[in-house]
């Protein structure tokens, strides 16, 4: 929009430069011309002296003489009229006279040597303000409904008055589509009514000249109905004249004004047209307008005073035609057309007649052109002389509008007049010609410097002047050439315009004026600026009240201009407040409130250009609270509420939630009732019999809740009996011979009156017995003694008031209480499925001997011995529990080559049954478990000996061994595998044609008739040849600290046992000490031995005592450990895996002191049973877990598969420390 502005104004400037009066300089000859007059038509003020206005120029300086109603006027002769200094301007002091005795018409002529102009006809007249003639005005008494006209009547003026009417307080009358003012200042009334009596209805008059305001005498107006005015003292109004002595009906339009079905107008060009139709009528009708010939003109068209009027300003020939106005109410409708006629007083068609400045011996035109309706005569004169009693000039012709001159000379200069006039007026104008003969000049002042944005038009000036006119041309630069093609576009009076400026257009500019008396050069300079822009527009913003906001405008401009930032809101200046903070790219207003709502707009100035952008900042807030809350429609268990919503603070509202207290059950609390949305403000609500309801209203926008609205008036509805009966009704015993009955108690809303209680019925299901019946109040449960042990009942229980019963209530079920089962299962026996599963089987006990709810059956199970051992165990037993009606179950985990015991009982939510049978059965031989220990002793150059112990869980008879090996070299590959049988009584094997001084992996497993078992894992290192060898030590660093020296050294040989040498100070001999020779350091280990193998004692009685059965432990394949920390909480010896874990053959496991700890591989509980809580499937599939109570498994099988490292290693082990 901005860029549009400055366009236009460069547009109007460039017309100017076409259209601009040829100027000549001052200070050459030329004729006079008018440069200030008076208005034609000149309305004074009597109280201020008359200026009547004459000024011209003109070389020599032109004198000046009036003529005052077409004769001379003698200023001179007049003591009370000056002339202005080098003026021609009259003062008329009316101190002394009346100004009334100026009135005329005046002509004012400006004379020089080289000819004379004339000013227009100049009719001076005086302002009046007459004062409203004396009347006497009766009052005016109408029928309520009649149409109705107050004649203003003001008295003629000069100019017209301004008409409005006022009160006796000067307040104005109200107006609408009923009462209006009209053109000629008279009040319609389209149907008067009751209200509109009144006794001060007056009529203004304002003289705009003058300055003063006239008023009509007040007019009564009195409107009554039919009846009021029969029953009235009509003698008290018998000088005034009654409307209407019928009753007034409803009626069509008919019009006041305009009269008839058609009336016409004419307007002249240019002024504004006023058309009004005032029609009555009853009900008031409305006005519509039409133009039968065409459309409106749109930009120029406007409706006023409640569409009765139609203004079209700026007429023109196009506006003439028929236009239609149209009164219609329900009854009916009127038309009314008005024929518009447009004339028109002469106007120029191509401007006024120029100045022409020529040279001896040149030709020229003056053309006179103009248009009016009807069409205007012209004539010609010549320094105030008609043409034709002017002298005679061959070198002049005239043509009606046009004169026309050919080679004039020196001493022809003159000043013509041309008029052009028909009957709505006239036009007069002065041109001279000059006659000149003068070298250029350039007008313009030089080394100006035109700025201009880059993309933008820029004009820059050379204006000249010369006889003969001269010839511009532009130069840029060096003048390599003249300035031309699409980039430049050379006007007529010497303006070289550039249409899109770029950098490249910047630099000196050349302007040569030249005739053929000279040449004459003027110098400008160009410079294009970057434009100025936002680069980051301020956003529109949606702000909770209280928060702040930031709008930012960040701005990008040349760097030869100074930007100047300004901020406005709604087109205005800023508040002065001081949470408006101004930055230099940002406006931050802090503690948003509601009067911050707008929008913004940042205005980036300078020299030449200006960008803005704006934004809006919306604030929104939670809504106010609704206001008027009514209630309607009353009905025994509905009524209506509704509301008025409150100021929803730019967040649509989304919806209104209903609450409401009931004073009677629940005073001070508020309960949620219903929703409605947001676009409602009235609700149907359902209501319960016996409360004292009092709502409110809240309102949710985007911001939150509002606060409640105040409360409504109290709404109490009448008790009645109750709608519903209580819920949840349930019968279970809590002993064996009694029945508790149940139930939900209903609310104080839900009782439906006073006097809440409950009927409370029972019958025994089984048999055909009458209900049972008691009444319970203030208790939601009742027990019936007595009862058999589980037995099955029908409930009921119905609500109860003061005014009536509830609803049939619907039968439920329960049972009385539980007793213990009284039979065990039969026919119990087992199906041996592996080593560590079987399958138990039972038959269901009888419903009846269960006396309650089954709940399922527990297999009491325990481990007597180990079938290669004779020793029984002493462990506790084991319970899986099966849940429901099952009939078998799995027992997993067991051990394999064992003899277990086993019974089953039946339980219920009262306890367990007795006992079945005590069996027994045996599992089958299984695999061995790895050797509980593997250890190399006596490694020689090329051999061996390998030492173990057997499983610890033989699982079976063992029938022999498999021992596997293979060497390792540097690089942890593995060499071809050895396999070696051994018998099963053999513990120990020594083996030969070994290499000497490599690294042997050994496997070692154990073998019943079901197979073979884990293998158990250990490496040893043949000794090395007696030749010598390049040092394992390295690195060997010592270093004195406050406890002694400090010795370090790095080592890869394969010892484990380190020797220290070193020498003593102040001592050449040296000596080499093996630590572990010496007696106070074996008394250290023996002590710290024992110590560890109480420790062991102790955590071997503690494992033995019970615990969770382990499921799993594996181990990694190539633990190498050379230490095992103690854990703190079965004080048993972890893991310290080293680099050698991750060796092939995964599934070994080598402890530091070359025993071998076995791998548990049995089966856990966790994976089949349930234990004490746990629950099995009828396919022996685990769904729970299993008890804790196997301690005993966990004490007989610690005696077999616990062992911890040995003292003497550990005491081996600490020597690598030292």
């Amino acid at each position: 929009m901005e860029r549009r502005r400055m366009d236009a104004a460069l547009l109007v400037l460039f017309l100017g430069h076409l259209a601009g009066a040829l100027e000549v300089p001052l200070d050459l000859p030329q004729p006079p011309t008018i440069t200030h007059q008076s208005h034609k038509d000149y309305i004074i003020d009597p109280r201020e002296n008359i200026i009547i206005h004459c000024d011209a120029k003109g070389k020599p300086h032109p004198s000046f003489s009036w003529t005052r109603n077409g004769t001379h006027y003698d200023i001179e002769q007049d003591p009370n009229v000056t002339t202005k200094p080098h003026s021609g301007t009259l003062v008329v002091d009316i101190s002394r006279v009346k100004a009334e005795d100026y009135e005329g018409t005046y002509q004012c002529t400006a004379r020089n040597k080289h000819g004379a102009a004339v000013s227009n006809n100049i009719v001076v007249l005086q302002s009046r303000s007459p004062l409203w003639s004396k009347e006497k005005i009766q009052p005016i008494v109408v029928q309520e409904g009649v149409s109705l006209v107050l004649p203003c009547r003001p008295p003629a003026g000069l100019p017209p008055p301004v008409i409005f009417w006022m009160d006796n307080i000067f307040q104005r009358l109200p107006q609408s589509s009923r009462v209006s003012q009209s053109l000629s200042g008279d009040l319609y009334f389209s149907n008067v009514l009751r209200e509109d009596s009144r006794n001060d209805y007056i009529c203004y008059a304002r003289f705009p000249y003058t300055q003063t305001i006239q008023q009509k005498q007040p007019i009564t107006v009195k409107v009554l109905n039919l009846d009021a005015i029969n029953d009235t003292m009509a003698a008290f109004y018998n000088d005034t004249d009654l409307f209407s002595e019928d009753p007034v009906d409803e009626r069509r339009p008919t019009f006041l004004i305009p009269y008839g079905p058609s009336s016409s107008k004419m307007v002249l060009r240019g002024q504004v047209l006023e058309m009004e139709c005032i029609a009555e009528g009853l009900p008031t009708p409305n006005i519509s307008w039409t133009k039968v010939s065409g459309e409106f003109p749109a930009k120029r068209t406007s409706f006023l005073y409640y569409q009765k009027t139609l203004r079209i300003v700026d007429v023109s020939e196009s506006d003439a035609g028929e236009y239609r106005c149209m009164a219609k109410n329900r009854l009916g409708s009127v038309h009314h057309t008005i024929r518009v006629t447009v004339k028109a007083s002469p106007y120029w068609i191509s401007g006024a007649p120029r100045n022409l400045v020529l040279a001896p011996g040149e030709n020229g035109v003056l053309t006179c052109r103009a248009s009016g309706t009807p069409k205007p005569s012209i004539t010609w004169a010549m320094n105030g002389i008609s043409i034709e009693n002017s002298p005679k000039d061959l070198s002049r012709k005239v043509e009606d509008d046009t004169i026309i001159f050919t080679d004039v000379q020196t001493g022809s200069s003159a000043v013509y007049q041309c008029n052009v006039s028909n009957e709505y007026g006239y036009l007069l104008s002065n041109a001279f010609v000059n006659v000149l003969s003068e070298p250029p000049r350039v007008l313009t002042p030089s080394n100006v410097v035109y700025k201009v944005i880059k993309n933008h038009r820029v004009l820059m000036d050379c204006a000249s002047f010369g006889s003969p006119i001269p010839k511009i041309t532009w130069f840029k630069d060096s003048r390599s050439g003249t300035l031309d093609g699409e980039m430049y576009n050379m006007h007529d009076n010497g303006t070289l315009e550039i249409n899109v400026a770029q950098a490249r257009n910047s630099g000196k500019y050349t302007c040569v004026a030249r005739n053929i008396l000279g040449i004459f050069e003027n110098h400008v300079y160009l410079e294009v600026k970057e434009p100025t822009r936002i680069l980051k527009q301020p956003e529109y913003k949606v702000i909770q009240r209280g928060r702040s906001v930031v709008f930012e405008c960040k701005v990008k401009h040349d760097s030869s201009l100074v930007p100047t930032m300004n901020w406005l809101k709604d087109d205005g200046e800023l508040p002065d407040d001081e949470r408006l903070i101004l930055d230099s790219e940002s406006l931050t207003i802090t503690d948003v409130t509601e009067n911050d709502a707008g929008v913004y707009t940042c205005i980036v100035n300078t020299t030449l250009d200006h960008d803005s952008a704006s934004a809006e900042l919306t604030v929104i807030e939670r809504p106010d609270p609704p206001t008027d809350l009514e209630l309607t429609d009353q009905k025994k268990r509905s009524v209506q509420l509704t509301w008025t919503p409150g100021d929803e603070h730019n967040s649509p509202i989304q919806k209104f939630l209903i609450q409401y207290e009931d004073s009677l059950h629940h005073r001070g609390h508020w309960h949620n009732l219903t929703e409605v949305p947001g676009t409602k403000t009235t609700a149907h609500l359902k209501l319960s019999p016996y409360v004292h309801y009092i709502f409110r209203v809240l309102a949710l926008n985007s911001v939150g809740f509002s606060r409640p609205s105040f409360s409504s008036r109290t709404f109490k509805t009448d008790p009645a009996a109750p709608d519903e009966n209580p819920t949840g009704v349930q019968g279970h015993g809590t002993e064996h011979n009694n029945l508790v009955i149940s139930w939900k108690p209903l609310s104080g809303l839900q009782s439906n009156g006073p006097g809440l209680h409950y009927k409370v019925m029972w019958r025994q299901k089984s048999i055909d017995s009458e209900w049972t019946a008691v009444t319970v109040a203030n208790n939601s449960k009742f027990v019936v003694s007595g009862t058999p042990t589980f037995v099955p009942y029908e409930l009921k229980v119905q609500a109860v008031n003061d005014h009536g019963s509830g609803p049939e209530p619907a039968i439920s079920h329960g049972y009385s209480g539980e007793d213990l089962p009284v039979a065990a299962p039969e026919n119990v026996h087992v199906v041996v499925l592996n080593s560590t599963l079987v399958e138990v089987h039972w038959d269901a006990v009888p419903h009846k001997l269960i006396r309650g709810y089954l709940k399922g059956y527990k297999v009491y199970y325990w481990r007597e011995r180990s079938l290669h051992k004779h020793n029984p165990h002493h462990v506790e037993k084991q319970i899986l529990t099966f849940s429901g009606n099952h009939t078998h179950g799995m027992l997993p985990g067991l051990h394999a080559f064992s003899l277990y015991s086993f019974n089953v009982k039946v339980f219920n939510g009262k306890g367990e049954g007795p006992a079945s049978p005590t069996q027994q059965f045996e599992t089958p031989e299984g695999v061995p478990a790895a050797p509980s220990s593997l250890v190399i002793t006596n490694p020689k150059l090329d051999s061996l000996t390998l030492e173990w112990s057997p499983p610890h869980d033989r699982n079976g008879l063992i029938t022999g061994y498999t021992l596997k090996y293979q060497p390792v070299n540097n690089s942890n590959e593995l060499g071809p595998v050895e396999e070696l049988a051994l018998p099963a009584n053999e513990t120990s094997v020594t083996l030969f044609n070994l290499k000497y001084s490599t690294r042997y992996k050994f496997y070692l497993n154990a073998k019943t008739d079901r197979g073979a078992g884990p293998a158990i894992s250990q490496e040893a290192v043949t000794i090395m040849d007696e030749v010598p060898a390049v040092s394992p030590f390295g690195n060997v660093n010592s270093s004195m600290g406050e406890e002694g020296a400090l010795i370090s050294w790095e080592y890869w040989g394969p010892e484990k046992n380190v020797y220290v040498e070193y020498v003593v100070k102040n001592t050449v001999a040296s000596r080499q000490v093996d630590i572990a020779t010496q007696g106070w350091f074996i008394g250290l280990m023996c002590a710290i031995a024992l110590l560890i193998l109480i420790l062991l004692i102790i955590c071997f009685i503690q494992r033995n005592k019970g615990g969770k059965y382990p499921v799993k432990e594996k181990e990694d394949a190539h633990t190498d450990p050379e230490f095992q920390p103690m854990k703190d909480d079965d004080c048993t010896f972890g893991e310290y895996s080293d680099n050698e874990d991750h060796k092939p053959l995964k599934g070994s496991s080598t402890p530091s002191n070359g025993t071998v700890k076995r791998d548990d591989s049995d089966d856990s509980l966790v994976e089949y049973g349930e234990g004490e809580d746990g629950q099995f499937n009828e396919d022996g599939s685990f769904i729970g877990q299993y008890s804790g109570k196997s301690a005993s498994r966990d004490t007989a099988e610690g005696q077999e598969s616990s062992e911890a490292p040995s003292p003497i290693n550990a005491m081996n082990s600490l020597n690598s420390f030292v």
